[in-house]
C-alpha cells in the first residue's frame, strides 16, 4: 500500500488533485488507516494511469469516471489509441528538434514552418475522443444512467455481480453448456436493459476484457471464485460465434 504523498511523488499527480479525485468518486483509495489517511494498492494506480490517458484525450473528469464505470470499456482499445497518439507526439518533437539544429547550423535561412504543423495531432485525438464520448453506445448509457439514485445504481451493479456469482457455480462445466449460455444471455440482456444496447459484437469485446486481467477480473472472480472471468469470456464467445 502507498500513501496519497507516495503516490503523488511517483505519479506526478498532487496530493490535492488526488484528494479531489476521491471526493467525486473517480479514484477511490483501496483503503483507509485509522487515522483516515488515504492508501492506494496497485489496482488504483491501474486505475490512476487509465485516467491520465483519458486526461491526455482532454475528456472532462465527469466523462472519465463515466466510461471508466461503463461495461462497454474496452482497456486494450483504449491503450492502443494512447500508444499511437504519443508516438504522432514524438514525430512531432523530432521534426521541432530537426529544425532548431537546422537554425542553429544555417541560421535564419532555414525557413521551414511544416515542423510546427499539429493538424495530425489534433485529428487523432479528436477522433481518439469520439471514439468514447460520442458512440451510440455511449449516448445511449448516458441518457440511461442520468437522474439515477445511488441506490438503484448500487442495485443495478449488484443485479450484475449476482449473474457473475452465477457463473462461477457453473464454472467446472463446459463453456457451452446450456447452464452457461443462458447466463450469457441474461448478462447481454441485463446489459442493454440498464446500460445500452449490447450488441453481440460489443458482448465480445466485453468478453475479451471480462479475462484480460486487472481489475474487471478481479472484481469478478470475486464474486464467482477464481476462474470465473476467463470462464464467463468463453462462454460469452461461444455465444458470439454460435450466432454468426
Amino acid at each position: 500500500m502507498m500513501t496519497v504523498h507516495e503516490v503523488s511523488s511517483l505519479t506526478g499527480v498532487s496530493v490535492r488533485a488526488l484528494q479531489y479525485y476521491d471526493g467525486i468518486g473517480l479514484l477511490k483509495p483501496a483503503a483507509y488507516t485509522e487515522a483516515g489517511y488515504r492508501l492506494y494498492d496497485e489496482t488504483s494506480l491501474e486505475t490512476l494511469q487509465q485516467i491520465l490517458l483519458f486526461r491526455e484525450l482532454e475528456f472532462p473528469l465527469k466523462d472519465i469516471r463515466r466510461i471508466l464505470e461503463s461495461p462497454g470499456y474496452d482497456r486494450e482499445r483504449a491503450l492502443d489509441q494512447q500508444i499511437h497518439l504519443l508516438t504522432l507526439k514524438k514525430e512531432h518533437l523530432e521534426n521541432l528538434i530537426g529544425l532548431a539544429r537546422g537554425i542553429k547550423e544555417k541560421g535564419g535561412r532555414n525557413l521551414k514552418f511544416d515542423a510546427f504543423d499539429t493538424a495530425k495531432i489534433d485529428e487523432y485525438a479528436k477522433k481518439a475522443k469520439e471514439t468514447w464520448g460520442t458512440t451510440d453506445a455511449y449516448k445511449e448509457f448516458e441518457v440511461k444512467s442520468k437522474g439515477r439514485t445511488k441506490d438503484e445504481t448500487e442495485d443495478i451493479s449488484r443485479l450484475l455481480m449476482d449473474i457473475f456469482a452465477e457463473f462461477g457455480k457453473v464454472k467446472d462445466q463446459d463453456p457451452a453448456s446450456e447452464k452457461a449460455q443462458s447466463l450469457v444471455k441474461r448478462l447481454q440482456d441485463h446489459i442493454t436493459a440498464h446500460f445500452y444496447n449490447c450488441t453481440d459484437q460489443i458482448l465480445s469485446g466485453l468478453g475479451k476484457m471480462y479475462a484480460a486481467g486487472g481489475e474487471f477480473t478481479e472484481n469478478i472472480d470475486s464474486h464467482g471464485g477464481e476462474g470465473t472471468a476467463v470462464f464467463a469470456s468463453e462462454a460469452i464467445e461461444y455465444y458470439c460465434k454460435s450466432r454468426k
